[in-house]
Order: C-alpha cells, then sequence, then structure tokens
C-alpha cells in the first residue's frame, strides 16, 4: 500500500482517522501500531514476522544498556552486540545478492566455479526501521534518553505507518514526549491536510509526469548529447518532487494525529555547495549519518587529515546504505570526495550572499552525482556520462524525440520554475528578515510615522483572509486534479521504496 493509490485515500485513511479519533487517549498508540503493521503486511505478511522480530530485539537491548547504565562497559556490550545483530540483519537481506554477485564477478575472471544462493527479496523499509533501532539504542546508551519500558509506545515509534517506508528517519529520543501527550487540534489537523496534499499534488502531478521521460532517456542505447542531460535533468526534477512530495504526505499525516515530525528538505537545488546541499536534502539522514557515524569515526576532533577521512567514509558508507550497487557506492564516494575539498578549501564559508557561478557550479555536481545515482548499472552510468561531454549536438536523437510529450516537456519547465522561485524565496527570505534593523525602544518607525501622519482605515476582514483562501482553493483543486490522474495512471512506486 503507498499513499498515492485509492485503496489507502478512500479506505485506509479514512477508517484509520475514524477510529483513531472515536478511541480513547490511552489507546491510540496501540491503535496506530496495529494500523501501522497492517499497512505494512499489506506489502508482504511474511515479513511482519522479521519486522516485529527487530522492533522486539532493540526494546530488549535498550532494557539491558539501560539496567547496565550509561556509558557503562556492561552498556557497551550490550550496544556492541545489539549493533552487530542490527548490521547483520540488514547486511544479509539488502547485500547478500550484491555481496555474492560481486565476488562471483572476481573468481570468474580466474576460472572458478561461481557461488550460488537463492536470491534473497529486500524488505520494504528495512533500511530506515533498523537505522531508527540502531540510533535508540545508541542514544540510550550516551543517555540522550531513558531505556523505554513501554513495547507499545517504543513498537509504534519504529512503525508508526506516516514514515515507515521512506522516512524521514526518526529519532524515538525526539518523539518518545508526543508518545506520552500531543495534542490534537483542528488547526493542526488543518495544516496536517495541507502539506499531505502538497505532497500529493509533487508527487501525482510532478513527479508522476516526469517518471517516463527519465526512464526513456536513460534506457537509450546511444543518447545524443541533448538526450543525456535532458534525462539527467528530468531525473533531478522527478526524484526531489517525488521524495520530497512523500516527505510532505508523511509530516502531514503526522500532523493529522497529532505528531510533529523533523523537517527532511529545506530546497537544496539552491545549494551554492555540497556541504550545503546535505544540509538542505534528506536532512533526518544527513543529520542521523553526522551524529552515529561521523561522529562516531572521530568527527574533526582528530587533525585535518581524520577530518576529512571520516567525511569521505560518512558518505562512502552512506551511499551503500542507498542500495546494494556499485552505482551507490560511487555516488557517496564522489559526495564524500567533494565535502572533503570544500572542507580543506574552506569553500563553505563566509556571508551568506547569492553567487551564481556558486549556485551554477554545485547544481552540476548533484546533477552529475544523480546520472550515476539513477544508472541500473555502471554501464549505464558510463553511455550517459560519454553522451554528456562528447558535444556530438544538442539536438534530441530521433529515438529520444519518439516518446517525448508536450504535456512533460511542459511538467518539466513547470518543475523548475516552481524550484525557482520557491528556492529563491526561500533564500531571501530568511536572511533578510535576520537582517532587518532592529529600532530603538520608543522610537518611531518609518510606518508608524506615516500612519500618523495620515489615518488608513483598516482592511475588511474577508479582503485579509482572501489569498489565503484562494490559495487553499487553488491547493484543493489541483489535489482532486491529481487523485483523477492518479486513477488514470499506472501504478508508480515512490522512488526511496527501494532503499
Amino acid at each position: 500500500m503507498v499513499f498515492s493509490s485509492n485503496v489507502f485515500l478512500f479506505l485506509f485513511l479514512p477508517v484509520f482517522l475514524g477510529l483513531y479519533y472515536l478511541s480513547a487517549p490511552r489507546h491510540r498508540n496501540l491503535l496506530l501500531l496495529t494500523a501501522s503493521y497492517i499497512f505494512y503486511a499489506w506489502w508482504r505478511i511474511d515479513f511482519l514476522a522479521l519486522f516485529a522480530a527487530v522492533t522486539v530485539f532493540n526494546y530488549w537491548i535498550g532494557l539491558r544498556i539501560g539496567a547496565a547504565g550509561v556509558r557503562s562497559k556492561g552498556g557497551r556490550r550490550w550496544l556492541t552486540f545489539g549493533v552487530a545483530v542490527d548490521l547483520c540483519i540488514l547486511g544479509y537481506f539488502k547485500y547478500a545478492n550484491f555481496g555474492v554477485e560481486s565476488l562471483n564477478a572476481l573468481i570468474a575472471a580466474w576460472g572458478l566455479q561461481p557461488f550460488v544462493i537463492t536470491h534473497v527479496l529486500l524488505p520494504i523499509g528495512i533500511s530506515f526501521y533498523i537505522f531508527e533501532s540502531i540510533s535508540y539504542i545508541i542514544d540510550v546508551y550516551r543517555g540522550d534518553t531513558p531505556a523505554t519500558r513501554n513495547l507499545i509506545d517504543f513498537a509504534a515509534f519504529v512503525a508508526i505507518f506516516p514514515h515507515l517506508i521512506a522516512g524521514p528517519v526518526l529519532r524515538f529520543k525526539d518523539l518518545v514526549d508526543q508518545f506520552n501527550h500531543r495534542t490534537h487540534t483542528l488547526e493542526k489537523f488543518s495544516e496536517g491536510c495541507t502539506r499531505f496534499m502538497q505532497g500529493f499534488i509533487k508527487k501525482v502531478f510532478i513527479a508522476d509526469s516526469l517518471a517516463p521521460l527519465a526512464d526513456h532517456f536513460f534506457a537509450l542505447e546511444n543518447p545524443s548529447t541533448g538526450d543525456a542531460w535532458l534525462g539527467a535533468l528530468t531525473y533531478t526534477a522527478q526524484l526531489y518532487f517525488d521524495f520530497s512530495g512523500y516527505s510532505d504526505m508523511a509530516i502531514g499525516l503526522g500532523l493529522m494525529m497529532g505528531f510533529r515530525f523533523m523537517e527532511n528538505f529545506n530546497q537544496p537545488y539552491i545549494s551554492q555547495s555540497i556541504t550545503e546541499f546535505w544540509r538542505r536534502w534528506h536532512i533526518s539522514l544527513s543529520t542521523w549519518l553526522r551524529d552515529y557515524l561521523y561522529i562516531s569515526l572521530g568527527g574533526n576532533r582528530n587533525g585535518t587529515l581524520a577530518t576529512y577521512r571520516n567525511l569521505f567514509l560518512t558518505m562512502l558508507l552512506g551511499g551503500l546504505w542507498h542500495g546494494a550497487n556499485w552505482t551507490y557506492v560511487i555516488w557517496g564516494i564522489w559526495h564524500g570526495a567533494w565535502l572533503a575539498i570544500e572542507r580543506a578549501l574552506n569553500i563553505d564559508a563566509g556571508p551568506r550572499r547569492f553567487n551564481p557561478l556558486k549556485w551554477a557550479f554545485a547544481f552540476l555536481l548533484v546533477v552529475l552525482g544523480w546520472v550515476i545515482f539513477r544508472a541500473e548499472n555502471l554501464d549505464v552510468a558510463w553511455r550517459m556520462y560519454r553522451a554528456m561531454f562528447s558535444f556530438d549536438g544538442w539536438q534530441l536523437s530521433e529515438l529520444g524525440r519518439a516518446k517525448i510529450t508536450q504535456l512533460q516537456i511542459a511538467t518539466l519547465v513547470l518543475a523548475y520554475l516552481t524550484l525557482a522561485v520557491c528556492g529563491l524565496y526561500r533564500f531571501y527570505s530568511q536572511p533578510l528578515s535576520k537582517q532587518a534593523p532592529k529600532a530603538e525602544a520608543g522610537a518611531p518607525t518609518a510606518a508608524t510615522a506615516s500612519r500618523a501622519a495620515v489615518p488608513v482605515a483598516e482592511p475588511p476582514a474577508w479582503i485579509v483572509a482572501l489569498p489565503h483562501y484562494v490559495t487553499r482553493g487553488a491547493l484543493l483543486a489541483l489535489f482532486c486534479a491529481s487523485i483523477l490522474k492518479l486513477s488514470a495512471q499506472s501504478y508508480s512506486p515512490f522512488l526511496y521504496f527501494q532503499f
């Protein structure tokens, strides 16, 4: 089951919300856990047992660490055991096929017989719930949160369906108070509905419209330079609207239930460096990697070379987290190398002002990284890179033009216009608000002086509220149009489901 499906919109969600608000507050976490397990089992019920087992195991490990004491030797042993088991589970289900295939490719060169292993199916969302479980037991060991004795609350935290499949990556210490007590107001529910509709429109109206175009260009055997660049730019927009759309929907669903999750995106394509990009893209993952991997490796505490090494290793492992493929490893190396270079050159330091050259270079680096991230294998990535930099003509090939529609091109233009307008608005609105000079106490400002000189009547309330209602009306109309589009199109899963 996915958010962008009729069964979720018209069956699962309304039934769940109806039961949720009809039930007593003390029963809502149990109802949330039950609904989340049904949501997960809708895909494959057999992997629900693995999901529950991982939850119970980490709950028990947390109790053992708590009993041993914060940062104690006994606690460290339990932590090491827990993290090792979690990583072994993740390693088997996510990387067994990749490891055997890589090993077979190596020994085949020596003329040896390859190993045979039954194909291991990847449980959906395993990377997210393993990472969240690891963060919990680490936080218990560090003393950042006490070990919970409420299994229902902990299991609901791991399984909460809005974020279960593709994040954001949540932390128990940030939500424990909300599981104990959270507010439910009409204003918060309305905010959640608005956020959900925004994400739904991003996914169905933009990302799903661009998906066939990106797939088409990456499947070309002999793309021209124009084909390759258009394919790369299309996927760059598709991935953002797909993933940020999911995050918006997850945050919106959380608000409908009284939870407030962390933001996961902050206009990443206005970044002027790769360092800034990772402060704006998939924020929950980048902060997780910083707090639990980069800092654990030593961070910047052991000298300059160790800092560069830790940055590089963090992104290398972050790339491998995304998938069992050499393309993700190289993508992680690409970003890790640029983070180390920027740290060495102090590129991300200095006053915050928009520099078009810095932005263009950073955006180019991001786009080039997305090519290998999207490619099915290294051969496809090499084919795209070779076409992008062969400069054999910017016109699209005959095959490249074969499946392009005017609607897809219009959607792509709309996507980048939206990115530009929203990105620049965010960039300039935040710094300007901080730079506004403060008037001295009691000193009249230009605005107050003007009002004192010329009395101005206050506008009617309906005029003040009109832009708000127009915006909400347009959002509702686009949401309804997106539902109609969803009903007419074929199934298009969220891109981050595979991770």
